[in-house]
């Protein structure tokens, strides 16, 4: 039997095994780098874009600049949310995901907020603290000058303050926050509905509109800061490209434990079977622009663009190269043909979530309790996710890896500690 390397016109390396193709796990993990790389290029022209939105709205404050406001942070989304299968198992993206996907938030550190959220929490001091409203704060029992709301501010001083995670004052969520204000909906119609005029210093509503355009504006820099650093972590010779690419049969656990993780523990459980078992729109990821149904559909978009090697960019190109999928192909057509036919039926659940949320009701209106219609299409949707794990298991076994650790969670695996 012969074996040759065959360069390719994409810079990748196949092995030609008797005639047969064959993709080696070299160029695997250069195609998986050059997705997120591209990815996370598309995220920041994105954040780029959502930047120069929120400066017309800080200059014009209108209802038309905030919908375009809001219209951009939505399309921005897109190619980030296809990046989160990047962050399991790559402990440079998981290190830094916090500084820019965090959620659950507490918004009254960040704002104004309805009386029915509560003035103080057991476990958050700062619940209510509102840094718009107020130029002097006191956090870890310290005075803090908070009369210029910066970027250093936002993320060194009240990111995760006092060690809660719910103390969440940048990355997406705070923008999307701002840019729509509380969804006081419950399981009823409607999204958050901020008034363009909470940012107009000449006819200002809910006080501190100054603050809250300054706020606005430091976290959008946050947000480009952080996502350049990642587009160089991904580059050629970049941290997290160097870290993948030193081990092929780690570099390969890697990826899918990120299919695997994000599918179950993080997707199918954390994300939508808790909100599901509580019925609770607060457990919605997107929550204030009810833009969930894209994160999560968009999430399985990610994972499927790492099983077959293919990312569509932003502008219509197409990254493409030797895929996870090929060499499972190789290994097991079997494991291979059964995770490929449950990644599509995952894809097609999903999809039918997506529709029904942009037609007929919102997803914070599907998992409401007595919505057994809605209930079911996001059931569907979870026992997809759960159901392509499986073979992704399976995958790892045909590939000779040993074992993966894929994350949990109590919702799928013990539900009564849900209620407790």
């Amino acid at each position: 039997m012969t074996l040759r390397l065959i360069g390719l016109a994409t810079g990748t390396m196949l092995a030609s095994i008797g005639g047969v193709m064959a993709a080696e796990p070299i160029a695997v993990l250069k195609t998986y780098a050059d997705i997120a790389h591209a990815k996370y290029e598309d995220s920041l022209t994105m954040a780029q874009a959502l930047d120069t939105a929120i400066d017309a709205l800080i200059a014009n404050p209108s209802e038309a600049t905030l919908n375009t406001a809001r219209a951009t942070w939505i399309a921005a989304r897109v190619p980030y949310q296809q990046t989160e299968v990047y962050r399991f198992g790559n402990a440079i993206v998981d290190d830094w995901e916090g500084k820019v996907n965090a959620w659950p938030l507490d918004e009254g550190l960040i704002d104004y907020v309805d009386a029915s959220y509560g003035s103080e929490s057991d476990e958050n001091a700062l619940y209510t603290v509102n840094v718009i409203a107020n130029a002097k704060l006191t956090v870890n029992g310290a005075e803090v000058d908070a009369s210029s709301i910066t970027p250093a501010l936002l993320a060194d001083t009240l990111h995760e303050a006092e060690e809660v995670e719910a103390n969440v004052s940048t990355g997406y969520h705070a923008i999307e926050f701002l840019l729509w204000g509380q969804d006081l909906h419950g399981t009823g119609a409607g999204a958050g509905s901020r008034p363009a005029t909470d940012f107009d210093t000449a006819n200002c509503t809910g006080g501190n509109c100054e603050r809250r355009a300054e706020y606005l504006k430091s976290a959008s820099t946050l947000l480009l800061s952080d996502l350049e650093e990642m587009v160089g972590n991904w580059a050629e010779g970049g941290a997290a490209r160097t870290a993948l690419t030193g081990d092929d049969k780690a570099g390969l656990t890697t990826i899918l434990t990120g299919m695997g993780s994000l599918s179950y523990g993080e997707l199918a459980g954390e994300r939508m079977k808790l909100g599901l078992l509580l019925h609770d729109p607060e457990e919605e990821h997107d929550c204030f622009a009810d833009n969930t149904h894209n994160s999560h559909y968009f999430n399985q978009v990610g994972i499927r663009n790492i099983f077959t090697g293919a990312y569509k960019r932003i502008d219509g190109s197409v990254v493409a190269g030797p895929s996870i999928g090929d060499l499972v192909a190789e290994a097991d057509a079997e494991v291979h043909a059964d995770l490929s036919a449950k990644i599509g039926e995952t894809m097609a659940a999903m999809a039918a979530m997506k529709a029904r949320a942009e037609g007929v009701e919102a997803y914070d209106q599907m998992i409401g309790e007595g919505n057994a219609e809605g209930n079911a299409v996001v059931q569907a949707a979870i026992d997809g996710l759960v159901a392509q794990t499986r073979p992704i298991e399976r995958a790892v076994a045909a590939l000779g890896l040993g074992s993966i650790e894929i994350e949990g969670s109590d919702s799928l695996d013990n539900p009564n500690a849900v209620f407790q």
